[in-house]
């Protein structure tokens, strides 16, 4: 139901904070593999683009990022703060949102095709390894090459495998929640 008063219907807020939930109880658990560790937090993010629309999308993962660093521990192994975004990985948590407005607006523009989730996901990929390298590169002053080597490529098998998995079922699920609500008579 949409409110005259709201720009967004009470099932968009509902399914945007659920995703932002989501997204913050799964991010802090991690595999530590190096100076970024290993999370599911990107499948989730692939999942809000591939589901929201990118508005609602980009909004979400806002959300988390804003959580996270008024100091809910909600970054990679419970952390928290600004400092987190401030420190040498903060690039990545700030590339989270590129990630899912550009997934979000390449799957949305072209009509949700297949084809445009991986295209759509591979690109917003590229923007936050884009936004978190330069961070790290940065803070730390590590050259491209070792920066690339620390960085991107470990989690490159992985993204890639998060990103099929993410172009099953974010369709699934955003038919499921585009589908009328039930009530009980």
């Amino acid at each position: 139901m949409k409110n005259k008063n709201l720009p967004i219907s009470t099932r968009d807020m509902v399914f945007t904070a659920l995703f932002t939930a989501v997204l913050c109880a799964v991010a802090p658990f991690t595999i530590p593999i190096g100076p970024v560790p290993l999370s599911l937090a990107t499948f989730i993010i692939y999942l809000v683009a591939g589901t929201l629309n990118w508005k609602l999308g980009a909004l979400s993962v806002f959300l988390y990022v804003m959580i996270g660093s008024v100091g809910v521990p909600v970054f990679s192994n419970f952390g928290a703060g600004f400092q987190r975004i401030m420190g040498p990985t903060g690039g990545f948590i700030m590339g989270y949102v590129p990630c899912v407005l550009a997934a979000g607006l390449i799957i949305d523009v072209f009509k949700r095709k297949i084809w445009a989730y991986a295209l759509g996901m591979a690109f917003g990929t590229a923007l936050l390894y884009t936004f978190g390298l330069a961070w790290f590169m940065i803070l730390t002053g590590n050259s491209l090459t070792v920066s690339l080597a620390l960085c991107v490529t470990p989690f490159l098998p992985g993204d890639t495998a998060k990103i099929i998995a993410a172009c099953v079922v974010a369709p699934k699920l955003q038919k499921a929640i585009k589908t009328p609500w039930k009530t009980c008579s």
